[in-house]
């Protein structure tokens, strides 16, 4: 794994960036605001993930630690893929996605060219008590994370609990979420009860074992 390159930038383009490092150009995929933030000729450190395909080897890179940390998380999320986590980070600071996902807010991953309405969701549902906004961000300063969030994670486990898998299980409470009341986003029982209903049938084929 290539955790990090440091290197003279040798080409720069609105969303990569080529790197001299040890006399090799490697095209490092990154946000506009860093392709804008670098000239030619600049000395540039930057904290990377290497994405294996069957056709391709793929460099992504980030400014800070705390970027790559949530690329990787977003990665995690069923279907978001590196270019719609790259994407996310385009258009939101780790900070924003991280009050986003505590305050059960996806309409600023709706926002993000690529997402959907039902990929924006399963972010939120999925990354629940696992993105941490920097120490230094902003007013709400990290504290405490919003009970909606906190319901879909635990209504998330218990269905994995009960033998779902968690894709199954996240997209199942992703789609409870949508159709429920305040009320129900609120408690674990309501929701947990919901989402049962939405399962339906396959209630019993999955969570037999």
């Amino acid at each position: 794994m290539i955790s990090s390159l440091r290197g003279r930038a040798a080409f720069v383009d609105t969303d990569s960036i080529v790197l001299e490092v040890g006399g090799v150009g490697l095209t490092v995929a990154v946000t506009p605001h860093v392709a804008a933030a670098t000239d030619v000729g600049d000395d540039v450190h930057l904290h990377t993930n290497l994405i294996v395909r069957e056709d391709a080897l793929s460099l992504f890179g980030f400014e800070t630690r705390e970027e790559l940390i949530v690329f990787t998380q977003l990665l995690s999320v069923t279907g978001v893929g590196p270019k719609s986590a790259l994407g996310v980070l385009a258009g939101l600071s780790v900070a924003q996605i991280a009050e986003a996902v505590s305050s059960d807010d996806d309409a600023p991953f709706r926002r993000v060219s690529g997402i959907g309405p039902k990929t924006a969701k399963l972010i939120v549902v999925q990354l629940a008590g696992k993105v941490v906004a920097p120490r230094s961000a902003g007013t709400s300063g990290g504290q405490g994370r919003g009970p909606a969030s906190g319901v879909a994670a635990q209504v998330t486990q218990a269905l994995i609990g009960l033998g779902w898998s968690e894709r199954a299980a996240a997209e199942a409470v992703a789609s409870a979420v949508e159709e429920a009341t305040p009320a129900e986003r609120a408690a674990v029982p309501a929701l947990l009860r919901l989402t049962l209903a939405t399962l339906g049938p396959a209630r019993k084929e999955h969570a037999g074992g």
